[in-house]
């Protein structure tokens, strides 16, 4: 490996570096070697001359010149691999220790010590954040609520929004932020709870590097990733990162997932004010989906069914084909001027065809008689996503009224195209009559009457698949302009401040079986900001307090179309509201907070109250299932409140943790449905917890541990209450649960090391989210194990 920066004695448990922290924002040890070398260099030929002009004989001290260690992110807190020192967003000019909102930053090493890589898990074990499951029961599950407020279409990639349903990979990943709090003003529309904004690896003339994973383990696991830079002169870097994955669903096999990804990305510099960065991410995906269990009995006993069968059909699959283009430039114009651009191409192209099973209870007229059973159903889509978004941020650092500002000026502008669609499943053999809302029909019955398994449940259905008409095709344009500064007011307190507006037009197109097409669009304006004010009590602590606003939009959720209790298109044609003539949701947040960077930057405490008001919320009409566009438009209100702590760092030279709580309390406050005012949301937990630890025994041997645990739940439609019966009480309960991990490593010596995983350590049953009836319940993987070797020269 190449060190630039010299040779150093590193320990044996210590990781092979990687890269220098990132230019603009070294850290103070970076900086404080850099002056020593720079003021011996400087001084060592003055010292030769006096010498030889001197007749005394002087004997000068040895100095010992070690060099800083190169970190593999360039936002690392330095020796500290858990903690992240910057936001990998530019835009946040600050230390994450400095700014004034909840930033929880999940670096690359804290991430696979973990055992998680696809998105959707590393964001369900953090508190403050649960899982929803989609309309129709979106296979995808990638329906995430922070603080109590939908975040499915809240997911960014270096800044900028990743649109649509698909599967996210971390194989690519540097870090993952997850702000808390409405952030309009950094991200645009939605947003009312948070963001999510993945950081990804780019290329770095800073280091020669090759890392190479292989995993096995449980459940025909098999993972192999490849990390490599290559740099060819000060100039020009190429990265590289690849994927291969394979395993069954542990505890639900045959269900099983398949990834295949490629990460290039080169860099070029032709000058010193001058960079070109241009990346390339593609993603293969094909899985055999398991949508896990459902709910049985009927209250105050309902339950989860125990032991649910494996019912995937042998036609079933999830797919997902991602390819993005990404060209970003920078330009600095002088020391305190400069100009950034990132442009993005991207295209995906989604579909699923899965299986849910639910209790039911045959029709008399059908074969057998009326007894009660286990039934199968169908859930589908398909989605192609196609998208262009640029992004130019100009940073200014100007002396104003003899204040230091850091000025942000921004200007960007995003196209984004979803064209959904279904799929012709035609399923043969049924072998029972079922109920439904409309009446009994030939179902899929996998339990006689006796209760026992049929043979061959998994090919039970005999599927026939083809590829069938589009149903909502879906187009918003956005044009948005920003302002951002941040100043120091004296030694003591600084000042935190951003406004922006986004024009946007929505055009969405509807098809129905009779090929007859509904269109639906309007253009508007969101004007959002944010305010923040910190204190410093001490040079590594703070308090501050902050405000914050965020708006979403009438049929913002890309794949939804006319869905209007799922985040869908809502009208009120009886009241004469139009898509156009509804306003747009606002949400206003009030956060009071502490940080405290101890331990020289080790380590991070944090501490936050917030308050969230999400008003002139859409809601499904009273009485309707929500599947119709039918509305009553902007009558809802629902407030969360809640206290967050967080720790992340180095407690000792040996304890490493990544931990937080979310205590919070959800209450809806105004309804079209007076029985709702008053109630919790749906898909949110009172309580959530997450704990790593990591113990470095010896040099070479490490041992950890992970816990996440979420509180009791329940099902319902997005920002809506929680379903509840005639008798008021909540219908779709899913239970809390704790789950534990462990996990061990041993560096053998400074290129090769091994790391054991346990996931569910005490396989437990758990679940992570419910569909609004309890068809089927998302579950949790049961126990497992992988065996990772890492080579790296």
């Amino acid at each position: 490996m190449n060190e630039r920066a010299g040779n150093r004695v590193r320990p044996m448990g210590a990781p092979i570096s990687l890269r220098t922290a990132a230019a603009g924002r070294p850290s103070p040890a970076v900086r404080t070697g850099l002056a020593v070398g720079l003021s011996t260099a400087m001084l060592m030929p003055a010292a030769a001359l006096a010498a030889d002009e001197s007749d005394k004989a002087r004997t000068l001290a040895p100095v010992n010149v070690e060099a800083q260690a190169i970190e593999p992110n360039p936002n690392a807190e330095p020796g500290v691999p858990y903690k992240a020192r910057y936001s990998g967003d530019e835009r946040h000019t600050r230390p994450i220790a400095e700014t004034t909102q909840n930033i929880t930053v999940l670096t690359r090493p804290q991430i696979e010590e973990s055992g998680f890589s696809d998105l959707r898990e590393i964001l369900d074990a953090q508190p403050g954040i649960t899982l929803g499951t989609g309309e129709n029961g979106n296979a995808f599950g990638d329906r995430y609520i922070i603080r109590g407020q939908e975040a499915r279409s809240d997911v960014f990639v270096d800044g900028l929004r990743d649109p649509g349903m698909t599967i996210r990979e971390s194989f690519a990943t540097e870090q993952v932020e997850i702000t808390k709090g409405p952030n309009s003003s950094f991200a645009g529309r939605g947003t009312s709870g948070g963001a999510i904004n993945s950081i990804t690896k780019q290329a770095s003339t800073d280091f020669d590097y090759t890392r190479l994973s292989t995993g096995v383990g449980t459940d025909r696991h098999t993972r192999v990733t490849l990390d490599a830079n290559k740099v060819f002169s000060d100039k020009a870097a190429v990265r590289v990162n690849a994927l291969y994955g394979y395993e069954e669903v542990p505890g639900r096999g045959p269900a099983d997932r398949d990834r295949r990804g490629l990460a290039l990305s080169g860099l070029f510099k032709p000058t010193d004010k001058l960079s070109v960065v241009v990346d390339y991410y593609g993603l293969r995906a094909r899985d055999n989906p398991d949508l896990g269990g459902f709910l049985v009995g009927s209250l105050p006993n309902r339950r989860p069914a125990s032991n649910p069968p494996l019912y995937a059909q042998e036609q079933d699959f999830l797919s997902s084909d991602v390819d993005t283009l990404t060209g970003r430039i920078r330009y600095l114009f002088s020391a305190d001027t400069r100009l950034t651009n990132i442009t993005r191409v991207g295209r995906s192209v989604n579909g699923y065809v899965a299986t849910g099973a639910r209790a039911s209870t045959t029709a008399a007229a059908g074969p057998g008689g009326a007894y009660d059973t286990i039934s199968l159903s169908t859930h589908q889509g398909w989605q192609e996503v196609d998208y262009i978004a640029n992004q130019t941020n100009l940073f200014l650092d100007r002396s104003i009224g003899g204040k230091r500002h850091e000025i942000i000026l921004g200007l960007e502008f995003t196209d984004h195209k979803v064209l959904n669609g279904i799929y012709d499943v035609s399923n043969s053999g049924s072998n029972c009559l079922v109920g439904g809302r409309g009446g009994a029909s030939p179902g899929w019955c996998i339990t006689d009457a006796s209760g026992a398994l049929l043979p061959g449940i998994g090919t039970i259905m005999n599927r026939q698949i083809d590829k069938g008409r589009w149903d909502v095709d879906w187009n918003v344009r956005t044009v948005s302009v920003s302002a951002m500064d941040t100043v120091d007011l004296s030694d003591r307190w600084t000042a935190f401040g951003g406004l922006r507006y986004d024009h946007f037009s929505f055009d969405t197109r509807t098809q129905n079986s009779a090929f007859e097409s509904t269109r639906y669009e309007y253009s508007d304006g969101l004007a959002n900001g944010h305010l923040g004010l910190s204190y410093k009590i001490r040079p590594d602590a703070q308090v501050y307090a902050s405000f914050a606003t965020a708006s979403d939009i009438n049929g913002g959720e890309s794949d939804l179309g006319t869905s209007c209790g799922y985040g869908g298109i809502c009208v009120d044609p009886a009241n004469g509201v139009t898509i156009a003539s509804s306003k747009p949701e606002t949400t206003r947040s009030f956060e009071l907070g502490t940080k405290w960077n101890v331990l020289d930057g080790r380590l991070l405490a944090t501490a936050a109250l917030f308050q969230i008001d999400k008003s002139d919320v859409m809601e499904q009409a009273v009485g309707s299932d929500g599947y119709g566009s039918l509305g009553s438009l902007n009558t809802g209100r629902n407030r969360v409140r809640g206290l967050e702590l967080g720790l992340v760092g180095q407690i000792t030279d040996k304890l490493t943790a990544q931990a937080g709580v979310a205590l919070m309390k959800s209450k809806v406050t105004r309804s079209a449905n007076p029985d709702a005012v008053g109630r919790r949301l749906s898909n949110f937990a009172d309580q959530s917890a997450f704990l790593q630890l990591k113990y470095q025994a010896t040099e070479g041997f490490a041992f950890g541990a992970n816990l996440r645990h979420e509180s009791r739940k329940y099902a319902g439609q997005p920002d809506s209450a929680a379903g509840f019966n005639a008798d008021g009480d909540y219908s779709q309960p899913i239970p809390a649960y704790t789950v534990f991990n462990l996990f061990a490593s041993y560096r053998f010596n400074r290129n090769l090391d091994a790391r054991l995983n346990v996931g569910n350590v005490t396989d437990r049953d758990y679940y992570l989210a419910g569909y609004q009836s309890g068809s089927f319940l998302y579950k949790g993987d049961a126990r497992n194990a992988r065996l990772t070797l890492n080579y790296q020269f």
